[in-house]
């Protein structure tokens, strides 16, 4: 799969991973590590048994709610419809009800944060 948010498959020459913005294949690192699910299953085009599915869930809505990337481009990065990555957000939405989930994604969401806050970390609505 090659898109333009798939860093692995165009990363900037001699660029280290922390030395660009985050990108919707990085929150899939993340969320594989954390979740000890395969990244081949995140980003794989069949549904896949539940635990990966719901891992790939997780990584949609971080992609698009962290990182501000629309649906269409989300979708994009994981070979899914922007309807989807739509049906994927509100599932992630209703589970954060679970104290012990939303305390999960919030240390997800802080990780992300931390990289941004490097100083090489620029947001898309800079300068605007």
């Amino acid at each position: 799969m090659q898109s333009s948010y798939y860093p692995i498959a165009q990363a900037v020459q001699g660029a280290p991973a922390a030395a660009r913005p985050w990108a919707c294949d990085d929150v899939a690192a993340l969320v594989a590590r954390e979740k000890n699910v395969p990244i081949r299953l995140l980003m794989h085009s069949s549904r896949c048994r539940a635990a990966a599915a719901r891992a790939r869930q997780l990584a949609m809505y971080l992609a698009h709610v962290m990182l501000g990337r629309s649906l269409s481009e989300v979708g994009q990065a994981f070979g899914r419809d922007r309807t989807t990555v739509s049906y994927a957000c509100a599932l992630i939405e209703d589970l954060r009800e679970d104290p012990e989930f939303d305390a999960f994604v919030t240390r997800l969401e802080q990780k992300i944060d931390d990289q941004h806050a490097l100083p090489h970390w620029e947001p898309r609505h800079a300068g605007h």
